[in-house]
């Protein structure tokens, strides 16, 4: 039983900034206006100068737990995202073991209700063979089932038309794709292969998975989803073919047209930080530690998917963040594994954006908290309103820092975005209406709470 007190903030939310102080009682906030400095609390926190944003939510991670903890685990990605401004994540199910039972699911939620210090919800995992176990899903405790239309971990690749048309047929939740066509991708190693042997550079990676690849895969899943009136939420988009496969239109406003909208645009999509601060030009630099799946692209990508976003055919940003060992990504290109640890930095990334010109805090804050949970239909998230869960970021626009490997939460111990110098920082992050960093420094005594959902 706490309060906090946030005075003097430029409240950024819902399409409006304006000076405004909030107090939080019990993890929620219970009172938003001006002049709420006579009001008592047990801290208080003066915001002067500051932006307060609602906990981006990055509705799509790896931490790495179970089974491979020799590259993450759940507390120190959870610590990261919350130094980053990151105050709710939801979990892919290509851990060891696969989250492919209700058993092997229930153990991650478990381990997280110890250790993280964000808010949490993992996803359940399809295969070709656990239909009736990913039936057993409850709507309203996970947020949703993820496909992997390509290749991924373990036993997870879901290439089966029978089963994939049950999927998207019967799922009473959200279901979330990895669209990558394995055959095409298949043809395109055997082809590289042949023309480089074992000395492939890094370079290719965008060739092998390619605009072809995405686009099959993306489309069939859209195709499969106006078919059944499948909730289908497709993950890191990377090309600007794709981008034509989604509608117009935003979902997260109380006005009578998006009211309208939200109940409509049963299609969304997201894209990663990644995919639209970097292009296949910085292979030459950096290599694999920017090879993840899909492909980083040619440059004229990543300008489409920043028109996509503003636009509204693209709804949420997420990171994707996939954590591998330094020694592990200095194998050569064909061993070294795929993805890279952003979620410490997905804010500080679309902040450089903003202060560039090229987006408005009001859309950064729709696109990374507003309309994640709309999409996934959390309950009382997402949004700066009284009666919600407190879960906020202050942000310094005028703070300059700079990445480097003693800054780095995140377990692996490195970034490609080290040596970059940020304009803006995090200066505090609350979670349920816990304050969980601050200045530096972390406050580990309360977990995260376990996400929950509104059912259709």
């Amino acid at each position: 039983m706490s309060s906090l007190l946030i005075l003097n903030a430029q409240l950024v939310n819902e399409g409006q900034i304006r000076p405004a102080d909030v107090f939080i009682k019990d993890g929620f906030i219970e009172k938003i206006g001006t002049g709420l400095s006579g009001l008592n609390a047990d801290q208080v926190i003066d915001a002067k100068g500051q932006y307060l944003l609602p906990g981006v939510i990055d509705d799509q991670v790896h931490f790495r737990e179970p089974g491979l903890t020799h590259k993450a685990t759940i507390r120190s990605e959870a610590r990261a995202a919350v130094s980053g401004g990151v105050t709710s994540f939801m979990e892919m199910p290509n851990t060891v073991p696969n989250a492919l039972t209700q058993e092997l699911l229930a153990d991650k939620y478990a381990i997280a209700s110890r250790s993280s210090l964000a808010n949490y919800s993992f996803f359940m995992g399809a295969s070709n063979d656990n239909y009736d176990e990913v039936m057993r899903t409850d709507a309203t405790q996970v947020c949703g089932v993820k496909i992997f239309m390509g290749s991924s971990t373990g036993n997870m690749l879901v290439d089966n038309p029978v089963v994939l048309g049950k999927l998207f047929a019967n799922a009473p939740y959200l279901i979330a794709t990895h669209c990558e066509d394995e055959a095409t991708i298949r043809a395109n190693v055997a082809a590289y292969k042949e023309r480089y042997g074992d000395d492939a550079p890094a370079r290719v990676h965008p060739e092998i998975r390619n605009e072809e690849a995405c686009y099959k895969s993306s489309s069939m899943a859209v195709e499969l989803a106006k078919q059944h009136g499948t909730r289908l939420h497709i993950l890191h988009i990377t090309t600007g073919e794709e981008t034509a496969l989604f509608d117009k239109g935003y979902y997260g406003y109380s006005d009578a047209e998006s009211v309208k909208l939200k109940h409509q645009k049963h299609i969304t999509s997201e894209v990663c930080v990644h995919h639209l601060w970097f292009d296949a030009r910085d292979y030459e630099r950096l290599g694999n530690q920017i090879k993840c799946n899909p492909a980083i692209k040619a440059d004229g990508h990543k300008q489409q998917l920043l028109q996509a976003l503003l636009d509204d055919r693209i709804d949420v940003i997420a990171t994707d963040h996939a954590p591998h060992t330094w020694e592990e990504k200095q194998q050569s290109y064909w061993q070294a594994p795929s993805g890279l640890p952003l979620v410490q930095h997905p804010l500080l990334l679309m902040l450089e954006f903003y202060q560039d010109g090229k987006i408005s805090l009001e859309t950064i804050v729709r696109k990374m908290s507003h309309a994640v949970a709309d999409c996934f239909r959390m309950e009382k998230r997402g949004y700066i309103r009284e009666g919600y869960w407190a879960d906020l970021v202050l942000v310094d626009l005028n703070r300059p820092n700079v990445v480097t490997k003693e800054s780095l939460h995140f377990q692996c111990g490195w970034s490609p975005l080290e040596g970059y110098n940020f304009r803006s920082a995090v200066t505090h992050t609350i979670v349920s209406g816990h304050v969980a960093y601050a200045n530096g420094a972390f406050n580990e005594e309360k977990t995260g709470e376990r996400l929950t959902f509104i059912p259709a």
